[in-house]
Protein backbone atom coordinates (compact mmCIF):
# COMPACT_ATOMS: atom_id res chain seq x y z
CA UNK A 1 0.00 0.00 0.00
CA UNK A 2 1.95 3.13 -1.02
CA UNK A 3 1.86 6.11 1.63
CA UNK A 4 0.39 9.22 0.47
CA UNK A 5 1.47 12.87 0.45
CA UNK A 6 0.20 15.95 -0.98
CA UNK A 7 2.32 16.28 -3.93
CA UNK A 8 0.59 12.46 -4.92
CA UNK A 9 -2.47 13.81 -4.66
CA UNK A 10 -2.11 17.44 -6.52
CA UNK A 11 -0.58 15.02 -9.51
CA UNK A 12 -4.28 13.18 -9.49
CA UNK A 13 -5.91 16.55 -9.13
CA UNK A 14 -3.93 17.89 -12.50
CA UNK A 15 -5.74 14.99 -14.44
CA UNK A 16 -9.25 16.95 -13.30
CA UNK A 17 -10.02 19.39 -16.04
CA UNK A 18 -13.04 22.57 -15.58
CA UNK A 19 -15.32 22.08 -18.17
CA UNK A 20 -15.74 26.01 -18.85
CA UNK A 21 -11.90 26.29 -20.59
CA UNK A 22 -10.12 22.71 -20.24
CA UNK A 23 -7.26 23.69 -17.96
CA UNK A 24 -6.65 21.54 -14.44
CA UNK A 25 -8.20 22.25 -11.60
CA UNK A 26 -4.63 22.79 -9.96
CA UNK A 27 -3.26 24.98 -12.29
CA UNK A 28 -5.97 27.04 -12.13
CA UNK A 29 -5.98 27.57 -8.73
CA UNK A 30 -8.60 25.54 -7.71
CA UNK A 31 -7.31 23.99 -5.06
CA UNK A 32 -6.58 25.48 -1.79
CA UNK A 33 -3.12 25.13 0.13
CA UNK A 34 -5.16 22.97 2.58
CA UNK A 35 -4.57 19.11 1.92
CA UNK A 36 -5.03 17.22 5.03
CA UNK A 37 -3.81 13.73 5.38
CA UNK A 38 -4.58 11.54 8.06
CA UNK A 39 -3.17 7.70 7.27
CA UNK A 40 -6.04 6.78 4.25
CA UNK A 41 -7.90 10.05 4.80
CA UNK A 42 -7.32 12.93 2.25
CA UNK A 43 -9.36 15.94 2.96
CA UNK A 44 -9.15 19.33 1.10
CA UNK A 45 -10.75 22.42 -0.83
CA UNK A 46 -11.68 23.50 -4.02
CA UNK A 47 -12.23 26.92 -4.42
CA UNK A 48 -14.40 28.24 -7.65
CA UNK A 49 -15.45 31.95 -8.65
CA UNK A 50 -18.74 31.67 -7.89
CA UNK A 51 -20.74 29.51 -5.37
CA UNK A 52 -23.99 29.18 -7.90
CA UNK A 53 -21.25 27.74 -10.39
CA UNK A 54 -22.95 24.64 -12.86
CA UNK A 55 -20.19 22.21 -12.57
CA UNK A 56 -19.45 22.25 -8.69
CA UNK A 57 -21.06 19.05 -8.05
CA UNK A 58 -19.31 17.13 -11.33
CA UNK A 59 -16.03 18.73 -10.31
CA UNK A 60 -16.30 16.80 -6.75
CA UNK A 61 -16.76 13.87 -8.50
CA UNK A 62 -14.34 13.85 -10.62
CA UNK A 63 -11.63 14.80 -8.32
CA UNK A 64 -12.93 11.76 -5.48
CA UNK A 65 -12.66 9.42 -8.95
CA UNK A 66 -9.19 10.63 -9.54
CA UNK A 67 -7.54 10.31 -5.93
CA UNK A 68 -9.53 6.85 -5.85
CA UNK A 69 -7.89 5.73 -9.63
CA UNK A 70 -4.34 6.83 -8.71
CA UNK A 71 -3.91 6.63 -5.28
CA UNK A 72 -6.65 3.61 -4.08
CA UNK A 73 -9.67 2.86 -3.94
CA UNK A 74 -9.76 2.22 -0.57
CA UNK A 75 -8.66 6.39 0.36
CA UNK A 76 -11.55 8.03 2.08
CA UNK A 77 -11.96 11.76 0.47
CA UNK A 78 -13.69 14.68 1.87
CA UNK A 79 -13.91 17.51 -0.40
CA UNK A 80 -15.03 21.01 1.01
CA UNK A 81 -16.17 23.71 -1.47
CA UNK A 82 -15.24 26.90 -1.44
CA UNK A 83 -15.87 30.27 -3.38
CA UNK A 84 -14.63 33.26 -4.04
CA UNK A 85 -18.06 35.12 -4.09
CA UNK A 86 -20.25 34.84 -1.40
CA UNK A 87 -23.90 34.16 -1.77
CA UNK A 88 -25.79 37.47 -1.23
CA UNK A 89 -27.89 36.86 2.64
CA UNK A 90 -31.29 35.21 2.15
CA UNK A 91 -34.02 38.84 2.23
CA UNK A 92 -35.71 39.59 5.77
CA UNK A 93 -39.29 37.63 6.16
CA UNK A 94 -41.75 40.11 4.94
CA UNK A 95 -44.33 39.21 7.85
CA UNK A 96 -41.72 37.79 10.45
CA UNK A 97 -44.16 37.52 13.05
CA UNK A 98 -47.41 35.70 10.97
CA UNK A 99 -47.57 32.19 11.57
CA UNK A 100 -50.31 31.53 9.04
CA UNK A 101 -51.27 33.53 5.55
CA UNK A 102 -54.41 32.72 3.76
CA UNK A 103 -56.11 34.02 1.04
CA UNK A 104 -59.28 34.22 0.21
CA UNK A 105 -60.28 33.91 -3.16
CA UNK A 106 -62.90 33.93 -5.84
CA UNK A 107 -63.31 33.59 -9.68
CA UNK A 108 -65.68 36.33 -10.24
CA UNK A 109 -67.11 39.26 -8.44
CA UNK A 110 -70.06 39.72 -6.33
CA UNK A 111 -69.93 36.06 -4.87
CA UNK A 112 -69.08 37.53 -1.33
CA UNK A 113 -65.65 37.02 -1.02
CA UNK A 114 -64.87 40.18 1.05
CA UNK A 115 -67.71 39.31 2.81
CA UNK A 116 -66.73 35.53 4.25
CA UNK A 117 -63.02 37.23 4.36
CA UNK A 118 -64.24 39.63 7.05
CA UNK A 119 -66.32 37.69 8.91
CA UNK A 120 -64.22 34.32 8.90
CA UNK A 121 -61.54 36.71 10.37
CA UNK A 122 -63.70 38.39 13.41
CA UNK A 123 -64.68 35.05 14.13
CA UNK A 124 -61.44 33.60 14.37
CA UNK A 125 -60.55 36.19 16.92
CA UNK A 126 -63.57 35.30 19.00
CA UNK A 127 -61.99 31.98 18.63
CA UNK A 128 -59.06 34.01 20.48
CA UNK A 129 -56.54 34.01 18.00
CA UNK A 130 -54.08 37.16 16.75
CA UNK A 131 -55.75 37.95 13.79
CA UNK A 132 -55.10 40.37 10.59
CA UNK A 133 -57.02 41.01 7.23
CA UNK A 134 -55.47 42.81 4.17
CA UNK A 135 -57.80 44.35 1.69
CA UNK A 136 -56.46 43.28 -1.78
CA UNK A 137 -58.83 43.92 -3.36
CA UNK A 138 -57.67 47.03 -5.13
CA UNK A 139 -60.23 48.15 -7.73
CA UNK A 140 -63.03 47.57 -5.35
CA UNK A 141 -61.82 47.66 -1.49
CA UNK A 142 -64.69 47.21 0.78
CA UNK A 143 -63.30 45.79 3.92
CA UNK A 144 -63.40 49.25 5.53
CA UNK A 145 -66.94 50.11 5.03
CA UNK A 146 -67.34 46.42 6.46
CA UNK A 147 -65.62 47.61 9.19
CA UNK A 148 -67.29 50.73 9.73
CA UNK A 149 -63.57 52.55 9.88
CA UNK A 150 -64.13 54.47 6.22
CA UNK A 151 -62.85 57.54 7.82
CA UNK A 152 -60.11 56.43 10.09
CA UNK A 153 -56.57 58.43 9.93
CA UNK A 154 -53.53 55.94 9.77
CA UNK A 155 -51.00 56.53 12.06
CA UNK A 156 -47.46 55.60 12.26
CA UNK A 157 -44.66 54.97 14.72
CA UNK A 158 -40.96 54.22 14.55
CA UNK A 159 -39.86 50.45 15.13
CA UNK A 160 -36.54 49.37 15.24
CA UNK A 161 -35.74 52.35 12.78
CA UNK A 162 -38.42 51.95 10.78
CA UNK A 163 -41.51 54.13 10.24
CA UNK A 164 -44.60 51.60 10.36
CA UNK A 165 -48.03 52.15 9.24
CA UNK A 166 -50.08 51.21 12.43
CA UNK A 167 -53.27 49.28 11.60
CA UNK A 168 -56.46 49.94 12.85
CA UNK A 169 -58.19 47.52 14.98
CA UNK A 170 -61.75 45.99 15.19
CA UNK A 171 -63.70 43.35 16.69
CA UNK A 172 -60.00 41.81 17.55
CA UNK A 173 -58.57 42.27 13.79
CA UNK A 174 -56.22 44.16 12.47
CA UNK A 175 -57.10 45.72 9.20
CA UNK A 176 -55.53 47.70 6.55
CA UNK A 177 -56.80 48.33 3.07
CA UNK A 178 -55.85 50.41 0.31
CA UNK A 179 -58.96 51.97 0.84
CA UNK A 180 -57.69 53.76 3.57
CA UNK A 181 -55.43 55.69 1.04
CA UNK A 182 -57.45 56.79 -1.56
CA UNK A 183 -60.84 58.64 -2.67
CA UNK A 184 -63.46 56.19 -1.57
CA UNK A 185 -66.17 58.10 -4.22
CA UNK A 186 -63.48 57.77 -7.13
CA UNK A 187 -62.21 54.65 -8.79
CA UNK A 188 -58.92 53.60 -8.78
CA UNK A 189 -57.01 53.74 -12.36
CA UNK A 190 -53.64 51.97 -11.45
CA UNK A 191 -52.13 49.58 -13.84
CA UNK A 192 -50.85 46.17 -13.05
CA UNK A 193 -47.00 46.96 -11.76
CA UNK A 194 -48.68 50.08 -9.90
CA UNK A 195 -51.12 48.04 -8.02
CA UNK A 196 -48.50 45.17 -7.21
CA UNK A 197 -45.86 48.09 -5.72
CA UNK A 198 -48.66 49.10 -3.37
CA UNK A 199 -49.88 45.95 -2.21
CA UNK A 200 -46.05 45.19 -1.41
CA UNK A 201 -45.82 48.54 0.66
CA UNK A 202 -49.41 47.83 2.34
CA UNK A 203 -47.73 44.16 3.68
CA UNK A 204 -43.97 45.22 4.32
CA UNK A 205 -44.50 48.95 5.67
CA UNK A 206 -46.98 48.15 8.17
CA UNK A 207 -46.47 46.64 12.19
CA UNK A 208 -48.45 43.65 11.81
CA UNK A 209 -47.10 42.50 14.90
CA UNK A 210 -47.32 38.62 15.80
CA UNK A 211 -50.26 37.04 13.92
CA UNK A 212 -52.14 33.40 14.26
CA UNK A 213 -53.97 34.28 11.32
CA UNK A 214 -53.12 36.80 8.15
CA UNK A 215 -55.75 36.80 5.58
CA UNK A 216 -55.84 38.30 2.67
CA UNK A 217 -58.85 39.57 0.64
CA UNK A 218 -58.19 38.99 -2.84
CA UNK A 219 -58.89 40.60 -6.11
CA UNK A 220 -61.92 38.77 -8.23
CA UNK A 221 -60.80 36.88 -11.11
CA UNK A 222 -56.90 35.98 -12.02
CA UNK A 223 -54.70 38.40 -12.61
CA UNK A 224 -51.03 39.46 -12.17
CA UNK A 225 -51.90 40.70 -8.39
CA UNK A 226 -52.40 37.09 -7.43
CA UNK A 227 -48.83 36.50 -8.90
CA UNK A 228 -47.34 39.38 -6.77
CA UNK A 229 -49.13 38.21 -3.54
CA UNK A 230 -48.11 34.28 -4.17
CA UNK A 231 -44.51 35.30 -4.99
CA UNK A 232 -44.23 37.91 -1.98
CA UNK A 233 -45.58 35.46 0.52
CA UNK A 234 -44.85 32.49 1.55
CA UNK A 235 -49.10 31.71 2.00
CA UNK A 236 -50.33 28.52 3.90
CA UNK A 237 -52.96 28.24 1.18
CA UNK A 238 -55.89 29.82 -0.60
CA UNK A 239 -59.72 29.43 0.18
CA UNK A 240 -61.98 29.72 -2.88
CA UNK A 241 -65.45 31.44 -2.37
CA UNK A 242 -68.30 30.57 -5.01
CA UNK A 243 -71.96 30.74 -5.39
CA UNK A 244 -74.31 27.95 -6.19
CA UNK A 245 -74.79 29.33 -10.08
CA UNK A 246 -73.04 27.75 -12.60
CA UNK A 247 -71.79 30.97 -14.06
CA UNK A 248 -69.73 31.31 -10.31
CA UNK A 249 -68.49 27.46 -9.93
CA UNK A 250 -66.99 27.75 -13.43
CA UNK A 251 -65.02 30.72 -12.92
CA UNK A 252 -64.35 28.75 -9.60
CA UNK A 253 -63.25 25.88 -11.44
CA UNK A 254 -60.60 29.04 -13.53
CA UNK A 255 -59.33 30.32 -9.87
CA UNK A 256 -58.46 27.07 -8.54
CA UNK A 257 -56.76 25.57 -11.84
CA UNK A 258 -55.09 28.78 -11.20
CA UNK A 259 -53.92 28.17 -7.58
CA UNK A 260 -52.94 24.51 -8.71
CA UNK A 261 -50.97 25.59 -11.56
CA UNK A 262 -47.09 25.68 -11.97
CA UNK A 263 -46.44 29.02 -11.92
CA UNK A 264 -48.83 29.39 -8.22
CA UNK A 265 -48.19 26.16 -7.35
CA UNK A 266 -50.48 27.30 -3.65
CA UNK A 267 -52.71 24.61 -1.73
CA UNK A 268 -56.15 24.58 -1.60
CA UNK A 269 -57.70 24.62 1.78
CA UNK A 270 -61.01 24.68 0.71
CA UNK A 271 -64.19 25.79 -0.75
CA UNK A 272 -66.58 28.08 0.71
CA UNK A 273 -70.31 28.16 -0.64
CA UNK A 274 -72.10 31.68 -0.06
CA UNK A 275 -75.61 32.42 -0.35
CA UNK A 276 -76.45 28.68 0.02
CA UNK A 277 -79.43 29.52 0.25
CA UNK A 278 -82.10 31.51 1.53
CA UNK A 279 -83.48 31.30 5.86
CA UNK A 280 -85.91 33.72 7.07
CA UNK A 281 -84.36 34.70 10.40
CA UNK A 282 -87.70 34.18 12.26
CA UNK A 283 -88.33 30.70 10.56
CA UNK A 284 -84.42 29.06 10.72
CA UNK A 285 -85.42 25.49 9.80
CA UNK A 286 -86.65 26.91 6.16
CA UNK A 287 -84.26 26.90 3.26
CA UNK A 288 -84.61 28.17 -0.39
CA UNK A 289 -82.22 27.74 -2.62
CA UNK A 290 -82.71 30.85 -4.93
CA UNK A 291 -78.90 30.63 -6.60
CA UNK A 292 -78.85 26.97 -7.25
CA UNK A 293 -78.54 23.53 -4.73
CA UNK A 294 -75.13 22.81 -3.43
CA UNK A 295 -73.52 23.72 -6.92
CA UNK A 296 -70.28 24.43 -4.52
CA UNK A 297 -71.03 20.84 -3.11
CA UNK A 298 -70.87 19.17 -6.54
CA UNK A 299 -67.76 21.23 -7.84
CA UNK A 300 -65.55 20.08 -4.39
CA UNK A 301 -66.24 16.34 -4.71
CA UNK A 302 -65.55 17.05 -8.40
CA UNK A 303 -61.92 18.26 -8.24
CA UNK A 304 -60.97 16.75 -4.48
CA UNK A 305 -61.61 19.93 -2.75
CA UNK A 306 -62.89 19.84 0.96
CA UNK A 307 -65.92 22.06 1.60
CA UNK A 308 -65.45 24.53 4.55
CA UNK A 309 -68.71 25.62 4.82
CA UNK A 310 -71.96 26.47 3.34
CA UNK A 311 -72.75 30.02 4.41
CA UNK A 312 -76.88 31.25 4.06
CA UNK A 313 -78.70 34.41 3.73
CA UNK A 314 -80.32 36.74 5.74
CA UNK A 315 -81.46 39.50 5.46
CA UNK A 316 -79.33 40.81 8.60
CA UNK A 317 -76.41 40.41 6.90
CA UNK A 318 -76.11 43.14 4.42
CA UNK A 319 -77.53 45.61 7.08
CA UNK A 320 -74.61 44.50 9.46
CA UNK A 321 -72.28 45.18 6.61
CA UNK A 322 -73.53 48.40 5.63
CA UNK A 323 -73.43 49.52 9.24
CA UNK A 324 -69.55 48.11 9.59
CA UNK A 325 -70.41 45.03 12.25
CA UNK A 326 -69.60 41.86 10.31
CA UNK A 327 -72.39 39.35 11.38
CA UNK A 328 -70.21 36.54 12.86
CA UNK A 329 -70.13 39.01 16.01
CA UNK A 330 -73.53 37.99 16.53
CA UNK A 331 -75.47 34.84 17.65
CA UNK A 332 -77.18 34.22 14.90
CA UNK A 333 -77.87 31.41 11.81
CA UNK A 334 -74.86 33.22 9.97
CA UNK A 335 -73.04 33.83 13.30
CA UNK A 336 -72.79 30.16 13.57
CA UNK A 337 -72.07 29.60 10.06
CA UNK A 338 -69.26 31.80 9.89
CA UNK A 339 -67.77 30.20 13.71
CA UNK A 340 -68.00 26.88 11.82
CA UNK A 341 -66.24 27.69 8.97
CA UNK A 342 -63.59 29.09 11.48
CA UNK A 343 -63.02 25.79 12.99
CA UNK A 344 -62.92 23.96 9.69
CA UNK A 345 -60.20 26.78 8.28
CA UNK A 346 -57.92 25.97 11.88
CA UNK A 347 -58.13 22.36 10.91
CA UNK A 348 -57.29 22.76 7.21
CA UNK A 349 -54.56 24.94 8.60
CA UNK A 350 -53.42 22.64 10.95
CA UNK A 351 -53.58 19.70 8.56
CA UNK A 352 -51.55 21.04 6.21
CA UNK A 353 -48.41 22.18 8.38
CA UNK A 354 -48.71 18.68 9.66
CA UNK A 355 -48.06 17.52 5.89
CA UNK A 356 -44.91 19.97 5.20
CA UNK A 357 -41.54 18.98 5.84
CA UNK A 358 -39.16 20.66 8.17
CA UNK A 359 -37.11 22.69 5.79
CA UNK A 360 -39.82 23.89 3.58
CA UNK A 361 -40.28 28.11 3.73
CA UNK A 362 -44.10 28.15 5.77
CA UNK A 363 -42.94 24.93 7.90
CA UNK A 364 -40.15 27.04 9.38
CA UNK A 365 -42.55 29.40 9.54
CA UNK A 366 -43.99 27.79 12.85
Amino acid sequence: MDPLYPAKILDALRTVRYPGNGQNIVDLGMVEDDIRIDGRHVSFSLIFDRPTDPFIKSLVKSAEAAIHRDCGKDVEVTINVKSKQQLPPPPAKLLPGVKNIIGISSGKGGVGKSTVASNLAVALAREGYKVGLLDADIFGPSVPKMFGVEDETLYMHNVDGRDLIIPPERYGVKLLSIGFLVDKDKPVLWRGSMASTALKQLIGDVDWGNLDYFLIDMPPGTSDIHLTLVQTLGITGVIIVSTPQEVALADARKGIAMFLGDKVNVPILGLVENMAYFTPEKHPDERYYIFGREGAVKVAEELGVKLLAQIPIVGSICEHSDAGRPIATEDSITGHAFMHLAHEVIDAVDKRNASLPPTSPVAMQH
